[in-house]
């Protein structure tokens, strides 16, 4: 339970900053112009409202709603998911967004992509300075790398250093630059192999339920970095520093082990019973040089409380950065993340890619179980360029949307009817209430199957 409060902590955090200056980047080009802004909320606050306040000589209403899932600015003169169909019908005024020159309304309509932006370029250029950044040289990894069946099936062995991906030499492993491949060189037994990559590699590793990962660093046994309160693993008495070596008899690496234990979810499952039978499990680890073994009861998800030290003996590469030399590289790191989320974005239209599409539990999980600000910011950084993209895609009532309008006015010199854009709200409401209601019913699936 304090797992889930502190990743729900995180996410509303998160949240929370990303929906101020997204909304506030609307706001900013609004004022710039001239144009009045009737309320900035923080979140949505259907049926009531936790807090408002509007300063004396003001025309903005600014409130916090209930409901962390958004926010909004309601801009007067425009037709948005407000739906004030009111105020349109009334005569045309000198500060409404209506009146405003079609590259005004642009600027204001992409204010708040540009600032999420600009805000994960800001946020990677300041980890980037405090805290540098560190990866695993993949030549130097003497482990090599560990592959679920999905990725052996296809010409990977365990032990595998990945050597190049269509002859561009790897300096840390990157999973997209191995889906985007052709061919991937490993250094197996001193002998550079091939292995050559389908096109349809990404829908086969999506179609892989059993595997949590596919690609992981070879480490050989699964070594603790840490144990939950109250959880089986400290009921049988593992410490930090253990590293578990075999379950169920079987030896296992960092990487079989995770996969073993869904698999052994899975299994239970399919028996159709939740009895403790299906729960117990035995393990075997090395504490300071000596074997140990131990009978464990998981609970039902199949959780022991043991987290993993995945990098324990690999070779760590540290790479400082001064203050100003962190802007081009956080800028850098930032554009190269902006064309990987896009690029991924094609597999979202495939049958397997829709089944992954995830909710707020899916990114909830993606914040740490116990509290990191490293990884919060970075966390934060990749969120909000993935609300900048999902926002300027041309769908109605997202930012895109209004875009594509305000082109085809500017090209034909005409605007689309107030009856037309309600429409369109309409239309684009329903569609994102409909993705929306999707993606969290598959985290529902996914917890409970």
């Amino acid at each position: 339970m304090d797992t889930f409060f502190i990743r729900a902590l995180q996410l509303i955090l998160s949240f929370a900053l990303l929906v101020i200056v997204h909304e506030g980047g609307h706001f900013f080009f609004a004022r710039l112009f001239k144009v009045r802004v009737e309320k900035f909320c923080l979140f949505f606050n259907p049926w009531f409202t936790l807090f408002k306040f509007k300063p004396k000589k003001s025309d903005t209403e600014y409130a916090i709603g209930w409901l962390p899932l958004g926010g909004y600015v309601k801009i007067a003169g425009m037709i948005d998911e407000s739906m004030d169909m009111k105020q349109m019908a009334q005569p045309e005024q000198p500060w409404e967004f209506r009146a405003k020159p079609a590259w005004q309304r642009l600027l204001i309509m992409i204010g708040g992509v540009l600032f999420n932006f600009l805000l994960a370029l800001f946020i990677y250029s300041m980890i980037l300075f405090c805290w540098g950044d560190e990866y695993i040289p993949v030549k130097e990894a003497k482990y090599g790398m560990a592959f679920s069946e999905t990725a052996k099936s296809i010409g990977f062995r365990d032990g595998d250093i990945m050597l190049s991906a269509d002859g561009k030499a790897f300096t840390r492993f990157e999973l997209r630059s191995v889906i985007d491949a052709r061919q991937v060189t490993v250094l197996r037994d001193g002998k550079e192999v091939p292995v050559y990559i389908p096109e349809d590699l990404m829908q086969k590793l999506m179609s892989d339920s059993i595997h949590l990962s596919h690609f992981a660093n070879h480490i050989p046994a699964f070594v603790i970095g840490f144990v939950n309160k109250n959880s089986p693993a400290m009921a049988a008495g593992l410490q930090p520093g253990d590293s578990i070596y075999a379950l169920n008899g079987d030896p296992v690496s960092f990487l079989d082990y995770q996969n073993k234990m869904k698999a052994l979810k899975a299994q239970a499952a399919t028996a159709g019973s939740d009895s403790t039978d299906h729960r117990h499990i035995t393990l075997a680890y090395y504490r300071d040089g000596v074997s140990y073994t131990t009978s464990v009861e998981v609970d039902s998800a199949y959780i022991l409380g043991a987290h993993a030290d995945p990098i324990r003996g690999l070779p760590i590469m540290k790479v400082k950065y001064g203050f100003f030399e962190s802007f081009p590289a956080g800028i850098t790191l930032g554009v190269n993340t902006l064309k990987g989320y896009v690029g991924d974005m094609r597999h979202i239209f495939s049958k397997e890619g829709a089944k992954q599409l995830g909710g707020f539990g899916t990114i909830g999980s993606i914040f740490p179980k116990k509290w990191d600000w490293h990884t919060f910011w970075y966390m934060t950084a990749l969120l909000s360029i993935m609300l900048a993209f999902m926002n300027i895609l041309p769908i109605p009532v997202l930012d895109g949307g209004h875009v594509l309008f305000l082109f085809y006015e500017i090209i034909v010199r005409r605007k689309p009817s107030d009856k037309f854009m309600e429409y369109a709200q309409i239309s684009g409401m329903t569609f994102l209430f409909g993705l929306l209601i999707w993606a969290n019913l598959n985290d529902v699936i996914k917890f409970f199957f």
